[in-house]
């Protein structure tokens, strides 16, 4: 996007044209007042803006400082340098003249350096994001003053530099597995969705442990790639979540939404189209709980999203693409009381109630889940036994296992198993004769889906991988089949 400004005869005023809402148009008061308290004038003139392309809509504060600028150019009050027209200028502007940080200056920065812009100058705010971009150029001015002085060439501004260690980016796992007494199963079917990067969807009665399960998952994950943590930091900065002064995010993205949560705010949307829950939580873990209380059309919502990796939201004004690559881990309960099937408490559910209740998700989003499992009440014993493995001992196996999968799967753009689609299965996935025909028999015998039939050879893949063996076997597809237990209710 381009300012242009223009300061021509007429009565005096500042009008800003361009498809510009509300909160761009609120720029006319503040950079005047940015202007006149920093020492320059206003020019007593008419005065235009234009925010180009003309067709495009634009929301936000981060065009005050290309404003200003552009009018301290166009009034002769700053000189036609080079520096004015090689940079890219971001900011919102105080009363004052000081520059305040904006959402989005990581992919801003990044726009203006693929454009071929020399350098971007930037909030001392926003310095942080921006500063372990292998690519230099980013300055950072603190007032429009000092900006003034680097234009006229009377002054340098400092680089970007990179923070000092983020006590947020290395927080330690919210729960680590040896936290998690008993459960065995449970664990393993984790580690192997984690491995591959899996759906997972927990049953079982209330204080199994199913949500202290699907919160262990982001410490199970290995840690993000380069590639990952700029991907995951674009999404956050655009969104404004960014904690203050933090650099690129290093932790794996857990997203929990409430089940009130609407289809727009889930999947993205909006006048103009915002991301949704499925991108925050892109190259990380969305988890839902208590899976049957959300409304079955914002469940289907996540059909796309699960299957192809992206979110397309369609609006008049625009198509806007959203990268959602997220392992999904979902809990519920059997029945609404919860005590379905459990051994210590008696269900006072009918079983028209049941089957009602878990109806709400349909089979296409239960299609689209990898790994099903009932979580069993906890015994007594477990509760005074040793935890077992810590999340760090099975995120170093899992992160072996990855890189069995990234030779694999070298030159296809994907990353783990769960990414695959059916020729890349086909093509890829080595199986042995005997794992072949079970797999087959299981097709006919379960009444899989196409879909489901290649969702167990993924799983297959992943079990392989950890058990570092080159291919599939029997036992691989035997354990990725008893992940595929169906719901109590279920027809």
């Amino acid at each position: 996007m381009q300012v242009e400004v223009d300061v021509a005869g007429g009565l005096p005023g500042l009008e800003i044209v361009g498809l510009a809402d509300t909160s761009v148009r609120e720029a006319r008061q503040r950079v005047r007042s940015a202007l006149r308290n920093s020492g320059f004038e206003v020019p007593s003139r008419r005065i235009t803006v234009n925010l180009s392309p003309a067709s495009l809509h634009k929301e936000g504060s981060q065009m005050d400082l290309g404003i200003a600028v552009g009018i301290l150019v166009a009034s002769g009050q700053v000189p036609r340098s080079p520096r004015a027209a090689d940079h890219c200028f971001l900011g919102e502007l105080a009363l004052d003249g000081s520059i305040k940080p904006v959402k989005g200056a990581l992919p801003m920065v990044l726009s203006a350096q693929a454009r071929g812009m020399q350098g971007v100058v930037i909030p001392a705010g926003n310095q942080a994001e921006v500063a372990m971009l292998p690519t230099a150029g980013s300055k950072v001015a603190v007032s429009l003053r000092e900006l003034a002085g680097f234009l006229a060439g009377n002054s340098d501004l400092p680089s970007a530099t990179a923070p000092g260690p983020d006590p947020h980016q290395a927080a330690p796992p919210e729960v680590d597995l040896s936290e998690i007494r008993g459960q065995k199963a449970a664990k393993r079917a984790i580690e192997v969705a984690c491995c591959g990067g899996h759906n997972i969807l927990l049953s079982g009665p209330p204080g199994a442990g199913k949500s202290m399960l699907a919160r262990a998952v982001p410490g199970v994950l290995p840690e993000l790639t380069e590639e990952e943590s700029l991907a995951v930091t674009r999404i956050h900065s655009v969104a404004g979540i960014l904690p203050p002064g933090s650099g690129l995010v290093k932790a794996r993205p857990f997203r929990a939404p409430h089940h009130t949560v609407t289809a727009s705010a889930l999947v993205g949307g909006g006048p103009n189209p915002r991301p949704g829950e499925v991108t925050l939580a892109h190259r990380g873990v969305l988890f839902l709980d208590e899976l049957p209380e959300f409304p079955p059309s914002v469940l289907n919502a996540l059909r796309q999203p699960l299957e192809d990796g992206v979110s397309v939201i369609t609006r008049s004004r625009a198509t806007c693409t959203f990268p959602s690559r997220f392992l999904l881990a979902a809990a519920m309960n059997p029945c609404p009381c919860g005590y379905y099937g459990d051994e210590l408490r008696q269900c006072t559910c009918t079983e028209h109630a049941r089957k009602q209740y878990v109806s709400r998700v349909s089979g296409p989003f239960l299609d689209r889940m990898d790994i099903h499992l009932e979580v069993s009440r906890v015994a007594a014993a477990d509760l005074t036994a040793d935890g077992g493995e810590t999340s760090a001992a099975v995120r170093e196996r899992i992160r072996e296992a990855r890189m069995r999968q990234g030779r694999r799967l070298a030159g296809t753009g994907l990353t783990t198993n769960g990414e695959m689609g059916p020729s890349q299965v086909t093509s890829m996935v080595s199986l042995s004769s005997a794992a072949r025909k079970m797999a087959l028999d299981a097709f006919s015998r379960m009444k899989l889906s196409a879909r489901a039939y290649y969702r167990v050879l993924k799983v297959a893949a992943s079990v392989a991988d950890l058990c570092e063996s080159s291919r599939v076997e029997e036992e691989h597809v035997a354990e990725a089949l008893s992940y595929r237990q169906r719901l109590s209710g279920e027809e």
